[in-house]
């Protein structure tokens, strides 16, 4: 399952990337229109800060705003940071490969093979699917 981190840090982008004006946006402004809990959301926004994809402005007129144009940001990054790998069992990562230690041999394990499959289709989403994508904006 997705886990909330994930979730609401994807839609802060995706708030963030809907905004015509690219002026700093307050978090109060975000935590209210996307009904996050406000310290939580300080926290998301951190980390995708210190990961390179938001910038910060204090004082009046401060707030968060996008680095990068929306549709240069693909999910793949997005996932990878807040969520960690994309793979359901180690053994299929990409990036966090580790093998299983009950199993003797991938080539001939059936949930090995049935998650590289899975790997394979979600990543094909997320390379393929953009921040403007989710915020409707095609430019």
């Amino acid at each position: 399952m997705l886990s909330k981190k994930t979730k609401y840090g994807i839609k802060a982008l995706t708030y963030l990337a809907k905004q015509e004006c690219k002026t700093p946006v307050r978090i109060s402004t975000i935590s209210e229109s996307e009904n996050i809990s406000l310290k939580f959301l300080e926290s998301i926004l951190l980390t995708l800060r210190k990961n390179g994809f938001l910038g910060s402005k204090k004082g009046h007129g401060g707030g968060y705003y996008l680095l990068r144009e929306p549709h240069d940001i693909k999910m793949t990054e997005i996932m990878r940071i807040l969520e960690g790998p994309i793979a359901m069992v180690p053994c299929v990562s990409l990036n966090f490969y580790e093998p299983c230690s009950d199993c003797p041999d991938e080539d001939l394990c059936a949930v090995h093979n049935l998650m590289i499959k899975v790997r394979d289709n979600t990543l094909e989403i997320f390379r393929n699917t953009t921040l403007a994508d989710l915020a409707g904006n095609k430019s």
